[in-house]
């Protein structure tokens, strides 16, 4: 039996195993900087390979519908490698060496709120705390915060069914001033990433080939990560890489989180917009919390497990209001189609006729116009029937 998906449900499957890409970019990622990587040799590696994985598939299928590059949009593809291939993964890579691939994804938790604010700041969100819908996707933005903070701030009873060596680095464990430190880079981080989505939304309106725009945001930022590493990383030994966890870690993150992300989020931001595409975020922290759980046999506390709930709970309210939003959306524009389609505009004496009707013979009897256009497919035929019209016909008669 042959399975199906409605194209209603794509957009949602893909995002979910998206977040499935970022979560295991994160365990990954956390092993090779702990090992001593610099995060800004694997930050430029990273964009190196999801350069070289694009490119071919950009050159291959929008060459004939690639757009030429203005300098305003140079500038703007300038300004996302900027903020998405350099602040942010630079500054999520430090909050996450200094903490935990939880700890991380939790704050990075507030990228759908902030993105929410942006978005409606620059009017591409429509929020009308009148209506249920608009409300109910307020609220679960909010509550993803409040999961974040539990996951951060609340711990509870340690909760552990396996035995296992390993061990988890957590809040109450760490050092004060590393504590603050990678709470305000991840916060950042956030901001820029928030920031990304809004602008390249925007860039997508007026560059619609998006596999090509991805592309050369990578390779922009592949450019600029690389002038940055050789300002703030003087030990040019760290560039050596050979085929080890850092060549695996550098090739995962390129090809699956910033290759493969940038052009899903694309597709994903023309059809539904920036705040659909981060309401999704909040799931990368459940399945890491589950991968460590289950997979690594790392044990969780309480907070963790009440953080996930809640965080459960505001993205699917999120995706509730989006979804309503979408659906209302898609009927006014059907409503408006329809509109203009059976618009008409007045006649003399009253008289309600079609646009560019070049022959009309009138019965007066019925009210009837036919319309006969020379054709030799089909003949077409406008019946019009409006009383108070017949009787001024009638009386001019």
């Amino acid at each position: 039996m042959e399975f199906r998906m409605s194209e209603s449900a794509k957009p949602y499957f893909a995002m979910v195993c998206l977040q499935f890409g970022y979560a295991g970019m994160n365990l990954v990622t956390k092993a090779v900087l702990d090992r001593g990587m610099s995060h800004y040799v694997l930050v430029a590696y990273r964009n190196a390979f999801a350069s070289a994985a694009i490119a071919p598939f950009a050159l291959l299928s929008e060459r004939k519908v690639r757009s030429k590059v203005t300098f305003p949009i140079f500038m703007r593809i300038f300004l996302l490698a900027l903020l998405g291939p350099v602040i942010d993964q630079n500054l999520y890579y430090i909050g996450l060496k200094l903490t935990s691939p939880t700890f991380a994804s939790a704050v990075s938790n507030i990228v759908p709120a902030v993105t929410l604010i942006i978005a409606t700041l620059f009017r591409m969100e429509k929020v009308e705390m009148r209506k249920v819908r608009c409300l109910v996707k307020v609220t679960g933005a909010l509550v993803t915060v409040v999961g974040s903070i539990l996951m951060i701030f609340y711990k509870g009873p340690f909760i552990n069914f396996f035995r296992s060596h390993l061990t988890t680095t957590t809040a109450s464990s760490l050092p004060t001033a590393d504590y603050i430190k990678a709470a305000i880079f991840l916060l950042l981080a956030s901001l820029s990433w928030a920031s990304f989505f809004v602008l390249q939304a925007a860039t997508l309106k007026k560059y619609s080939a998006h596999l090509s725009l991805s592309t050369m945001v990578c390779f922009m930022g592949t450019l600029q990560s690389v002038a940055l590493t050789f300002v703030m990383e003087h030990n040019l030994s760290a560039w050596n890489i050979g085929f080890d966890m850092n060549l695996l870690a550098s090739a995962y993150a390129g090809i699956m989180s910033s290759s493969i992300a940038y052009y899903v989020q694309g597709l994903m931001i023309q059809r539904k917009g920036p705040v659909f595409v981060t309401a999704f975020n909040p799931l990368v922290v459940i399945i890491v919390s589950i991968m460590s759980f289950f997979v690594l046999g790392q044990g969780i506390y309480l907070g963790g497990v009440i953080g996930v709930v809640v965080l459960t709970m505001g993205v699917y309210a999120m995706l509730w209001g989006k979804h309503v939003d979408d659906d209302d959306e898609e009927t006014c524009r059907e409503d408006n189609n329809v509109l203009e389609t059976v618009k008409c505009c007045s006649g003399i004496n009253g008289l309600t006729r079609m646009p560019k009707i070049d022959e009309a013979d009138e019965d007066v009897e019925t009210g009837k116009v036919t319309v006969e256009k020379e054709s030799s497919v089909a003949e077409v035929v406008v019946v019009v029937f409006c009383s108070e019209n017949v009787d001024n016909v009638l009386r001019a008669n």
